[in-house]
């Protein structure tokens, strides 16, 4: 899924003009993306958290040479969805007969 169809899946459902959904939709992402610049929490209820771990510097090796090298250090994105998005996501289908 694209940014444009999650722009068009809620043109379809709110009817709103697919101008302010795209504006709608922009504005939430830059929202996240500037409290997880900050080292802030993203909580969706229902959803789950998005939250940035700092990595360590570690030793690494280079699988084409076989030279250990140095993996600096970095911070990255974690996603742990909700209970409820688990649930649903586990949730077993009954085939259409």
């Amino acid at each position: 899924m694209t940014k444009v169809d999650i722009v068009e899946a809620i043109y379809e459902k709110v009817g709103f003009s697919k101008k302010e959904v795209a504006k709608i939709v922009e504005s939430i992402f830059d929202i996240i993306k500037e409290h997880l610049q900050r080292d802030d929490k993203i909580k969706i209820s229902g959803f789950g958290n998005f939250v940035i771990r700092n990595k360590r510097s570690r030793r690494g090796r280079n699988p084409q040479t076989g030279d250990d090298i140095e993996i600096t250090p970095r911070r990255i994105l974690t996603f742990k969805p909700s209970q409820v998005l688990k649930a649903g996501l586990n949730r077993k289908e009954t085939p259409a007969e």
